[in-house]
């Protein structure tokens, strides 16, 4: 497998430039453009520097990204990127962490506060994200978006506001365990950490849950399964394979 030393600007570029060029027609203006309606205030996904009467992009009406990886990976930092590099492409971007759809701690913990299974296979809200992200987001959707359920510190319910993201704009959802789920993403980055990376990256309270990403990596290939695949055990030089389909 050969791999390209790049920064995550780097990355983050050519992913942006990836997603308009697919959801780009010829003869077709594909710039996208916010909710004119929206609230640049309290809509996250608005984007005050968008032209109002610009065109929305041709092809699907939203794109849907994954970046997936362990939280030792720091899937949020390459999202973030990538959302300033859309955004300066005159997209709508929002950032939805899928930590933001765990399931309440009945649940989580209930065959304990450290099963691997139940960690890999329990603790994410698999059909809320089906019903709150992607569902609006398939075609006839209405593009209004919850950006978080739960909170697990409170373990109570958010009670955010959905967020309306327009046509053209771009989900992105970061965190671990996003494939093999049939989520249907657009495009996807699996960031991967060696063994001993990941054991060292991840704080001590938490190094129970490094045998699950273990077993996810064994039943999921993630590694194969991802459009692109990132090396990041030094995350000051990421590697990486570029775009591979």
């Amino acid at each position: 497998m050969q791999l390209e030393a790049i920064t995550w600007e780097g990355m983050a570029e050519r992913l942006a430039g990836h997603l308009d060029d697919r959801d780009h027609t010829p003869g077709q203006d594909a710039d996208p453009v916010t909710d004119p309606g929206a609230d640049p205030v309290t809509d996250p996904g608005a984007d005050p520097g968008a032209d109002p009467g610009a065109d929305p992009a041709a092809g699907a009406p939203w794109l849907r990204v994954a970046v997936d990886g362990a939280p030792a990976a720091g899937t949020g930092t390459l999202a973030a990127h990538l959302a300033d590099a859309l955004r300066l492409r005159g997209r709508s971007v929002l950032v939805v962490p899928a930590d933001g759809f765990l399931r309440p701690a009945s649940l989580r913990f209930e065959y304990g506060r450290q099963d691997v299974d139940t960690y890999l296979d329990g603790w994410f809200d698999t059909a809320a994200l089906w019903r709150e992200v992607f569902g609006p987001l398939d075609p006839g959707g209405s593009g209004r978006v919850l950006p978080d359920l739960w909170d697990p510190v409170t373990d109570r319910a958010t009670r955010s506001r959905y967020v309306p993201l327009p046509p053209g704009g771009v989900m992105i959802l970061h965190g671990p365990f996003l494939l093999g789920r049939w989520f249907p993403f657009d495009l996807s980055v699996h960031i991967r950490l060696s063994a001993g990376a990941l054991a060292r990256r991840t704080p001590e309270a938490e190094r129970w849950t490094v045998p699950a990403f273990a077993r996810y990596e064994a039943e999921t290939g993630p590694e194969a399964a991802a459009d692109a695949l990132v090396r990041a055990d030094d995350p000051r030089h990421p590697a990486w394979t570029g775009i591979r389909n």
